[in-house]
């Protein structure tokens, strides 16, 4: 099967080694990965402002893009999220449809359709996963703790198999960061706050690094661990989970 490679915008701009990580995961995994050239957002950040009836154009480009693959699978769950529930198109409905129900996460990719129960990855750190908010409540790739319900994490599962990792236990482990896309823009202070907690969090139990599924929510934790001076790093789980796989 063929898989397309969606890699969302601030990703390619700013961490274009996620991207890397996660197109040599995929294919050491046995996949073949085709990186449509055309690919632009997908939309999110203007559907999220209200202003949803603007995507359209970049609606019936995805649709074109990633019309002919089996999957398209985006190393970020607000992203993918945002694919499931909104494109469509006016032009290839039929094609948009599929594509909504053969987009994955790339955590949940793995584990769902891959199905892979061992991966040989090593990263000898301490590690604290930050659970995003569209990926836990809008993926579900993991329990709500609020829920009397059985507990479980897809990216939990994939690091329990890397080699020589220590996964802290935070106080809050599904506690939103404040990121939210345009909302660190329009409430600044609240975002900040929320992000401050939430990188305490991780200090406390002394992680050396903080991963998940979301670069955007790593990116917000990144710039307060720099402006507080920590050593602590953020660190994508595609980043982790490619550390020392053979091809």
């Amino acid at each position: 099967m063929t898989v397309g490679l969606f890699i969302p915008c601030y990703v390619d701009q700013f961490y274009p080694q996620v991207a890397i990580a996660t197109l040599e995961l995929l294919e050491k995994l046995g996949q073949t990965v085709v990186f449509p050239k055309g690919q632009t957002c997908c939309g999110q950040p203007m559907a999220n402002s209200g202003f949803a009836h603007l995507t359209q154009p970049l609606n019936e480009r995805f649709v074109d893009q990633f019309g002919t693959v089996d999957y398209v699978v985006c190393p970020s769950g607000s992203c993918t999220l945002h694919l499931k529930e909104h494109l469509h198109s006016q032009t290839s409905e039929s094609t948009a449809t599929a594509i909504r129900q053969h987009v994955y996460e790339l955590t949940e990719f793995i584990t769902d359709v891959l199905k892979v129960e061992s991966i040989p990855a090593r990263f000898p750190y301490r590690v604290g996963m930050h659970q995003s908010c569209h990926g836990q409540r809008g993926l579900h790739l993991s329990q709500m703790s609020e829920l009397n319900a059985p507990m479980y994490s897809k990216p939990g599962r994939l690091l329990s198999q890397v080699k020589d990792i220590d996964i802290v236990t935070l106080d809050r482990p599904d506690e939103c960061c404040g990121f939210g896309g345009t909302f660190c823009v329009l409430e600044e202070a609240v975002s900040a706050k929320m992000g401050k907690d939430r990188v305490a969090d991780h200090l406390r139990h002394g992680a050396d690094y903080i991963t998940g599924v979301d670069m955007s929510c790593l990116m917000h934790m990144e710039g307060i661990l720099r402006r507080q001076g920590s050593k602590t790093k953020v660190v994508h789980i595609a980043e982790i989970l490619n550390q020392g796989v053979a091809s």
